[in-house]
């Protein structure tokens, strides 16, 4: 893998034609290290955010050691790439085949399930094993998110009894666990997700040896700036502590964009403008799937050598494909001389905007280069330069 000292440097150097995906491995792993040190408990990395093996063995490096895997694909992947890590598989419904796989060959324990048919499936595919870490997905509010993750999984509140009681007693280890929704922009929504599994656990009558708290950590994108990550911790550990659960039960989470969203950034050269209209070389099918089709801003910076004087203006893009649906409206706030030609970094891509690239009408991208620059914005460092901050960046 190539590597080079700055987003600049590389667009200056090499003036790629095609889109070129940057990563930084000392981002990841700051990430990781402030999991691994400050949360009260366990972190899981959600594979799904970033299903790269670099970023899974740099966030392995840095002490994450378990991790969340939502498909048979993903089991192999991280089995594969790191054979000594704990893997709990997740998702909520998953086939018969991929249980006992993943259980037989890959020596999964740990399996989420929100129904008594899962359950019964997961009996069934283990050969009623008795070494199971099982966890009951409740539903909870996504209120306080961006994105919500509410109406796909997790059973209700009034109906978790029976289903707890029951995997009690097939699991060696008796798990709740919950998703907020992603980008949660305030702790008050972890607050209340704990007191519905407060709920859950007096009602049910039954002994809890595992608290997870899912995803939902936030990352920083223009117009989303959340408070401190500190103070979700703070509020889930009150929470937690406040449980009525056993002395020993652990206390999980499964952050995915928070560990990952400042590990790459993409750069797209301009092909041409249309008044506030940019034409660049990655779009909807691409990299930026989550500015096209929810909408979501992701910071940018114009990478030229001389400092652009011409007042900020929001652009809108249009991705490379025929598609009229390839369009991010922004606004994404650059010098208003940009022009085709130029490049543009669009940062904060590490978290789904790998994971979401397709090669839809030809258009895709494998080039991959390191590079030693800062993140353009960052939760973990204190603080970035100004000079990663700017919107246009000065060689220097």
């Amino acid at each position: 893998m190539h590597k080079h000292h700055s987003a600049l440097g590389v667009a200056t150097a090499l003036k790629p034609a095609a889109p070129v995906t940057l990563i930084r491995p000392q981002a990841a792993a700051r990430a990781a290290r402030f999991f691994a040190q400050k949360f009260p408990g366990r972190s899981l990395y959600a594979v799904k955010a970033n299903p790269s093996a670099d970023l899974i063995r740099t966030l392995w490096d840095s002490g994450i050691t378990h991790y969340d895997v939502a498909s048979i694909a993903e089991v192999r992947l991280v089995a594969e790439t790191l054979p000594d890590a704990k893997l709990c598989f997740m998702h909520p419904v998953k086939a018969e085949e991929a249980i006992a796989e993943a259980y037989h060959v890959h020596g999964v324990r740990t399996f989420s399930l929100d129904t008594m048919d899962e359950l019964e499936k997961i009996v069934r595919a283990t050969g009623g094993a008795a070494d199971l870490e099982l966890c009951v997905r409740l539903r909870v509010s996504s209120e306080h998110s961006e994105l919500s993750l509410a109406s796909k999984f997790g059973v209700e509140l009034g109906e978790t009894s029976e289903l707890l009681m029951a995997t009690r007693q097939a699991a060696d280890a008796l798990g709740i666990c919950f998703h907020v929704g992603s980008q949660a922009m305030s702790p008050q929504a972890y607050s209340d997700a704990i007191e519905r599994v407060r709920a859950a656990i007096v009602d049910a009558a039954v002994t809890v040896d595992i608290i997870d708290v899912g995803g939902g950590f936030p990352s920083v994108y223009p117009g989303m700036e959340p408070p401190a990550l500190e103070a979700y911790f703070d509020a889930i550990h009150r929470g937690f502590e406040s449980l009525p659960i056993s002395y020993s039960a652990e206390l999980w989470c499964e952050p995915g964009r928070a560990l990952s969203a400042e590990y790459s950034s993409v750069i797209v050269r301009v092909e041409r403008r249309r008044g506030t209209e940019l034409y660049i070389n990655d779009g909807a099918y691409g990299a930026l799937f989550d500015a096209a089709h929810i909408g979501w801003r992701f910071p940018v910076a114009l990478l030229r050598e001389e400092e652009s004087e011409a007042e900020l203006t929001g652009f809108s893009f249009y991705g490379p494909t025929c598609d009229d649906m390839d369009h991010m409206a922004g606004p994404f706030m650059l010098p208003g001389d940009v022009q085709a030609g130029d490049y543009i970094e669009i940062g904060m891509l590490g978290a789904y905007g790998a994971a979401m690239r397709t090669g839809f009408n030809g258009f895709t991208s494998e080039a991959i280069i390191e590079v030693e620059d800062e993140p353009m914005t960052s939760l973990y460092a204190d603080p970035v330069p100004a000079r990663r901050r700017a919107t246009v960046i000065k060689l220097g």
